[in-house]
């Protein structure tokens, strides 16, 4: 396994103006992302009021089921003690989600312990599982990619409610045949059946969403110590107690700052990412597993569809005596996380760069500050194949990355196209249309009332020739599909579907073929926290 790391257009503007610190886009931060900013944010957050025993208590609670590394005991006790956090998160999908939330603990993981080295003090990373998300269709499925065709896997459950990923059950049997036709693509080799068995196992142990999630990333990252927190986890409900009445006394505030911070990064052009509204409150209530986001009217907080109608005394009672019925929405839960996290720095993507920059006035309201926000190391994984691929192509990573095998494989298709057939069939019909022409042009003066008929005709004969047109092309790129499969190749792993295969793929497609130690081998690499995208060899 080798690293390389390469340039490639950043097409996210935000993103780009944030990476490159412009003026437009700083004032929405607390801390620029930069070396002094962690010792700064580490001064702020010194006497940040943490019940660390409670905290870690809750945490080992939550990782008991999965197992606790001796690594993830070590880092526990520093929690304890005096240990501040790197913090990023994701919804629990299956097989893990897309690649990019192993990126999310890689990239968690290293900036912990580059900072517990440059600071001299424990810094501990830990995962934010968002398993209180109801959005199960973004969560059921995965991909795989062949001859330039993405296939989706869903797992298809049958509950018709908004349940939180924590607390949708999972169909032992479906979710096995959605791994083993998944893996099917990805063909055999001497780890799957090993693999299978390992995931099966974890299957088999696991109820919901989020406890398969948990179960293989505490697996994947099991020497590094990684932390596993969930969101919906009742314990962890009771611990923000406080913190909910603290949002909920906030409440008109909050929903004013953020809806003004958002109108203000609209008109740099950034868009709303939020959609943020001043009756908004900003936060869920919960009811048999079923997420209710509330609004805010006259000192009521309501939500029709559950025909529910709260005070703010009563919402101040659910949040200290049922906090459990209670959820944090895109605007609270990094408040949440970070009342409940001693937080040096967050690790996001660019969606996550984006709410996040509406947050600041919020963040002020509660006497805090937005931690640094680092944005995740973006990670190609190149195999064997592929690099094989590239060198017959002459054709750099960075190269196949911004989409020229794509314009490689046109300029091909373009060049090997039939175009004297395409000339005799073009030809074809305009004799075909002067001949009808000539043919209304007699219907007309001989009173023959058939023209929508001859018109339909015509069409006819349209349709026939565009098939025949069609048919010829396809035999002609079906002569040249050896060469035309390499340019499919490249296409397929390294940009499915057009997009980066961090959005697409799981950790298993690349398992499957390089073995077990796939993600330890990974932290072995020398990952720099830069603007370059990581190519990885294997």
């Amino acid at each position: 396994m080798k690293l390389e790391q390469v340039e490639i257009p950043i097409t996210n503007p935000l993103l780009k103006d944030y990476t490159e610190e412009k003026s437009s886009i700083l004032p929405f931060f607390h801390y620029a992302n930069r070396d002094d900013s962690f010792s700064k944010r580490l001064e702020d957050i010194q006497n940040h009021p943490v019940r660390r025993q409670q905290l870690a208590a809750i945490v080992r609670d939550y990782m008991k089921p999965f197992g606790v590394s001796e690594k993830a005991e070590e880092h526990l006790k520093e929690l304890e003690d005096q240990a501040v956090v790197v913090i990023g998160g994701q919804q629990a999908g299956l097989l893990t989600g897309p690649m990019y939330s192993v990126h999310k603990a890689l990239s968690v993981i290293l900036l912990a312990k580059e900072q517990r080295r440059k600071l001299g003090l424990p810094v501990v990373p830990v995962f934010w599982i968002a398993g209180e998300d109801h959005d199960i269709d973004e969560i059921n499925h995965t991909f795989t990619a062949i001859n330039g065709r993405l296939e989706k896997h869903i797992y298809r459950s049958n509950s018709k409610k908004k349940l939180m990923a924590s607390t949708t059950l999972l169909d032992t049997e479906e979710v096995r045949s959605f791994i083993q036709e998944t893996f099917k693509q990805y063909g055999e080799t001497a780890y799957t059946e090993k693999l299978l068995k390992q995931i099966d196992q974890f299957l088999v142990e696991s109820n919901t969403y989020t406890d398969f999630f948990t179960a293989l990333m505490n697996w994947l990252f099991k020497e590094e110590g990684l932390l596993f927190v969930d969101a919906a986890d009742p314990k962890l409900r009771a611990y923000e107690s406080p913190y909910f009445e603290k949002l909920i006394k906030h409440t008109e505030q909050i929903a004013d700052v953020v809806t003004q911070r958002e109108a203000d990064f609209a008109e740099l052009g950034y868009g709303t990412p939020i959609g943020a509204t001043k009756d908004a409150a900003n936060l869920f209530y919960v009811r048999d597993g079923e997420r209710f986001l509330l609004e805010h009217h006259n000192g009521k907080f309501i939500n029709h569809i559950a025909n529910v109608q709260f005070s703010k005394n009563d919402m101040l009672e659910i949040a200290n005596e049922h906090p459990e019925q209670l959820s944090n929405n895109v605007v609270t839960r990094p408040l949440m996380q970070d009342m409940v996290f001693p937080v040096l720095a967050f690790i996001g993507g660019p969606g996550e760069l984006a709410y996040w920059a509406t947050l600041k006035d919020a963040f002020a309201l509660l006497d805090m500050k937005v931690p640094v926000f680092v944005p995740r190391l973006n990670v190609s994984i190149i195999d064997r194949q592929v690099q094989h691929v590239l060198g017959e192509l002459d054709l750099s990573v960075a190269d196949a990355l911004a989409g020229k095998a794509t314009l490689l494989k046109g300029a091909y298709e373009a060049d090997v196209y039939d175009v004297s057939a395409k000339e005799m069939i073009d030809q074809t019909m305009d004799l075909l249309r002067e001949q009808y022409d000539g043919l209304l042009e007699h219907m007309r003066k001989n009173d023959i009332q058939l023209e929508k008929l001859a018109e339909k005709n015509l069409s006819i004969h349209q349709q026939q020739l565009d098939f025949l047109n069609k048919k010829i092309e396809r035999e002609i790129l079906l002569q040249h599909d050896v060469e035309l499969r390499r340019y499919r190749l490249v296409e397929d792993r390294l940009l499915p579907g057009g997009g980066l295969q961090e959005r697409t793929f799981n950790p298993f497609l690349f398992m499957n073929e390089y073995g077990e130690s796939f993600i330890q081998d990974l932290m072995e690499l020398p990952f720099s926290f830069n603007s370059k995208h990581k190519a990885v060899f294997l």
